[in-house]
């Protein structure tokens, strides 16, 4: 296992940005501090995680998840009956000599560029990012970009509670961007003023929420390993009293060792009522739950896993990068899952010949209805095969003159880097087995 520190993390961030990853937003114009694109590779990467953690929610046979979209422009009495709009900051000082903004609570990595730094007494600083709606800019049109994907599976308890005559327990799940207005944003794309989470809000009796928060503590967990994440790697940390948020009766999260060090990947909470009675009694709606079983209506506890997105992402590249050493050069690659890599097969013909071009067509048609696959015709054989270890991919099928005479392919491990042989009209079923 390659050890975590600066170099490594410098190494990942140009092969991210140099293979398609992740850009720069706005670069053409110098650049946005803190904001990113995700190129062609880093898209499908980000699509892939998505979709295995759905994956992983709606085959479950324990638990009934619904899945929800919601609106990133909410009424701005969401966010105070929620209390963000009071309980949401940061500690924020300013240096009276260069203004420079840091968060008070991170002053022992951070500092300005002042020899003799002079701070101010800190201060609190509401993260969420406001804008406005209509023609017309007054308190009555300010509204807020949401910075969590929570309180809109909240307001929407009763809608999908109804509608799809769910019974405790069950969850509501909602993949979407949050927006925080970060004082101290860096670390590539670990802490970013935009990003996307991957929330789940599982509702339950009260006197079941502990075994429920054992449960999804266990899954959870389980679900980064089998994205191929080591052991190694993560770990729980409980939340002392001092840093649980106002919501929660307790909070573990699931932390990655980032080159930096540890860092939270999810957060797990027990959030209690707190929501549901919160949008109760400003609403004015009843959000309570019919409870068959002991005839009376209650106010359901909620369990919430909330995981990054962006930081699975950055942690799987980081968990994913290899080196080793062939004929006294450095290979580097992505060890990624067949299912999770943005290219799964490269195809590379070994030269431009016309009848190996057609070959190579054929076979990608053959597989791209089952399978992402890239032709790759550029450069030596050698320089491919590096290129294709260096985004990820797991196979490449060397398609050469032989081909033509006894109609097969050479397969090439991205991992091991060993070759085979495979007839064509076999390579549906050597694939099927990854």
């Amino acid at each position: 296992m390659v050890e975590l520190n600066r170099e490594l993390f410098e190494k990942i961030v140009k092969v991210a940005q140099s293979r398609g990853f992740v850009f720069n937003s706005s670069s053409i114009y110098g650049g946005l501090r803190s904001s990113y694109d995700y190129g062609p590779l880093g898209s499908i990467l980000k699509k892939n995680i998505s979709e295995e953690w759905w994956k992983s929610l709606s085959s479950n046979p324990d638990i009934n998840i619904y899945p929800i979209d919601t609106s990133i422009i909410q009424s701005s009495q969401v966010w105070k009956a929620s209390g963000h709009l009071s309980e949401f900051s940061d500690p924020l000082v300013e240096c009276k000599k260069c203004n420079t903004r840091l968060r008070s609570d991170m002053l022992n990595d951070l500092s300005c560029d002042c020899d003799f730094p002079e701070f101010t007494e800190p201060k609190n600083f509401n993260l969420m990012f406001s804008t406005n709606i209509g023609p017309t800019e007054n308190e009555d049109s300010k509204v807020y970009l949401r910075p969590e994907t929570a309180q809109g599976i909240f307001i929407n308890f009763e809608n999908v509670q109804r509608t799809m005559r769910a019974k405790l327990p069950f969850g509501i799940a909602n993949i979407g961007k949050s927006f925080r207005n970060e004082i101290t944003p860096g670390q590539f794309i670990f802490r970013t003023r935009e990003f996307e989470q991957m929330e789940i809000e599982f509702f339950c009796k009260t006197e079941d929420s502990s075994k429920w928060f054992e449960y999804w503590k266990e899954k959870r967990m389980q679900w980064y390993h089998s994205l191929g994440i080591s052991k190694d790697y993560l770990r729980f940390r409980e939340h002392n009293e001092s840093e649980l948020a106002h919501y929660a009766k307790q909070t573990v999260d699931i932390e990655f060792l980032y080159p930096w060090g540890w860092g939270e990947l999810e957060g797990i909470a027990d959030r209690g009522k707190y929501d549901i009675e919160a949008h109760q009694n400003a609403s004015g709606k009843d959000l309570t739950y019919f409870d068959t079983e002991d005839n009376l209506k209650i106010v359901p506890n909620v369990i919430e896993p909330a995981a990054g997105l962006t930081r699975t992402v950055f942690a799987l590249l980081c968990a994913s990068y290899k080196e080793d050493n062939v004929n006294n050069e450095t290979r580097n690659f992505f060890s990624f899952n067949f299912n999770l890599a943005p290219v799964q097969i490269g195809i590379l013909p070994l030269s431009k010949k016309d009848n190996l071009i057609k070959l190579a067509n054929e076979i990608n048609n053959m597989l791209l209805g089952k399978y992402r696959t890239e032709i790759d015709v550029t450069q030596s054989i050698g320089k491919r095969y590096r290129r294709q270890d260096e985004i990820g991919t797991p196979f490449c099928i060397t398609v050469d003159f032989d081909s033509l005479e006894d109609g097969k392919v050479t397969i090439r491990d991205r991992d091991n880097m060993q070759q085979q042989r495979v007839s064509i009209d076999k390579l549906l079923k050597f694939f099927d087995k990854d």
